[in-house]
């Protein structure tokens, strides 16, 4: 929902931290998964109950999440980069409900909840970004990427927002875990009625 909004904003210092890290010899491809131990390194803190370790992982990695794309375009965007890029952001998102949902047997239901949300948000945001593909759409509005972007009331920005608050407030999990499912869902909603307009021609 605000992660379009805030790109003018964020883009100006990771794309001048990308060129550093590319200067020193950083790759892309090395950053996101650099980012991808530091998630599964907040999981793995969430299970052993370590929450405040947890919120610095996850805060660390989303960081890096940013600055592989500035990396890419500091040296070489690669459609690898791209494809890497998504696949390990969906197994951080997957893994952080999981986590929780091992740490305490109340938060089961719950935590699965979540990861079938975040399935069919998946689904519906690369089936989109496929026919966009296909009819020759593009857009910028969250920067440059490897291929199209769709909006939607859940988007990154807001997925480790609440990430980050069932880390301060683990006890609230089983609340904060169908909020977003919810979200989730009228994401996918909206992204359906988008394609709808945008592609039933």
């Amino acid at each position: 929902m605000f992660d379009a909004k805030i790109r003018p904003l964020i883009d100006p210092p990771l794309n001048a931290a990308g060129r550093g890290l590319a200067r020193v010899g950083f790759t892309a491809n090395g950053v996101t998964l650099l980012g991808l131990g530091f998630g599964l390194g907040a999981a793995y803190a969430i299970t052993i109950q370590h929450f405040g370790w947890a919120l610095a992982l996850i805060a660390i990695s989303r960081i890096l999440d940013g600055l592989d794309g500035a990396v890419a375009r500091a040296t070489e965007k690669t459609a690898f980069g791209g494809y890497l890029d998504i696949v390990c952001d969906f197994i951080f998102y997957v893994s952080i409900p999981l986590a929780f949902g091992i740490t305490d047997p109340s938060n089961l239901l719950p935590a699965l909840a979540l990861v079938a949300a975040f399935t069919i948000t998946g689904v519906s945001f690369l089936a989109f970004a496929v026919t966009a593909a296909e009819q020759g759409a593009e857009t910028s509005a969250h920067g440059e990427k490897s291929f199209f972007y769709s909006t939607g009331l859940a988007e990154g920005g807001e997925t480790i927002a609440f990430f980050l608050i069932m880390c301060l407030l683990p006890m609230h999990f089983v609340g904060l875990a169908y909020v977003f499912a919810g979200l989730c869902v009228v994401t996918v909603l909206q992204r359906t009625v988008l394609a709808w307009l945008s592609f039933r021609r």
